[in-house]
């Protein structure tokens, strides 16, 4: 593992060759990166599952016994998501997109912030919270303007069964595997970026790229078990970019630039 850091730039050179290199690069996004947006990490002190636990409001079985104890965890959600604007991180990710360097983001994140920067490839492990779905008729929906405040239950206007988020509940499937695999199967050069890729599915995607013999570049703010993964046997970042997500993507971008 090599280390790229704001102050120490060695290194970064030769990732930026690499990069450029790659014929099928994909990025792998989790909440690091949303948290510089304003979004809180669900997992983290305070977070929402401290408010809500999850075994308590957040399990498709309490969906379907108790829909309203669901809702009051999606509308705390919802709340957290409005306003919230994509960061300089997404932005240069979509500008990659657009520059024919990225062939496209898998993300855990759920605020569509990806989107709202300009990435039209976008495979979302856990679904989208700015639509609603309906268990019953399948049909995906926008929600109403005062889901957020109105305490009644939105229901389906085509079958009349209750709504929930698309997002998935524990105990639900994970969304878009095959699309994801799809999108890893020529995969040379994973950008992994915000996440420890602890948790499965996600943590299968290094596991795969590096097996078929890519390369990881991992772009996080504390060390992950990629980090050093190596060491202990396991999948290791071939460079790790010590930093936020907006200034080591910044920092790269710029390598690139000044590559060209």
């Amino acid at each position: 593992m090599k280390q790229i850091t704001s102050q120490s730039r060695e290194h970064l050179e030769e990732a930026v060759a690499k990069f450029l290199s790659a014929r099928h690069c994909v990025a792998l996004t989790g909440a690091g990166i949303s948290v510089e947006s304003g979004i809180d990490d669900f997992r983290s002190p305070g977070g929402l599952w401290s408010k809500f636990p999850p075994d308590e409001y957040g399990t498709i079985s309490v969906f379907h016994t108790h829909p309203e104890k669901s809702w009051k965890l999606f509308r705390a959600l919802g709340r957290g998501l409005v306003g919230k604007k994509p960061i300089q991180a997404h932005q240069i990710l979509a500008q990659l997109e657009e520059m024919k360097k990225l062939n496209g983001i898998v993300t855990q994140n759920i605020d569509n912030l990806h989107q709202d920067a300009g990435s039209s490839v976008v495979l979302e492990i856990h679904g989208n919270h700015h639509y609603l779905q309906c268990l019953g008729c399948g049909d995906v929906c926008k929600p109403p303007v005062d889901v957020l405040e109105e305490e009644k239950l939105p229901l389906c206007s085509h079958c009349d069964r209750v709504l929930k988020p698309n997002v998935v509940l524990f105990g639900e499937n994970v969304r878009q595997l095959d699309e994801i695999h799809n999108l890893l199967h020529r995969c040379d050069l994973l950008m992994v970026i915000g996440t420890s890729a602890q948790v499965y599915p996600a943590a299968a995607l290094p596991e795969q790229v590096k097996y078929s013999g890519g390369l990881i570049y991992e772009f996080n703010i504390e060390e992950t078990v990629l980090t050093h993964g190596e060491r202990s046997g396991g999948v290791g970042s071939d460079y790790f970019f010590h930093g936020s997500a907006a200034a080591m993507l910044e920092l790269f971008l710029d390598g690139m630039t000044r590559k060209d």
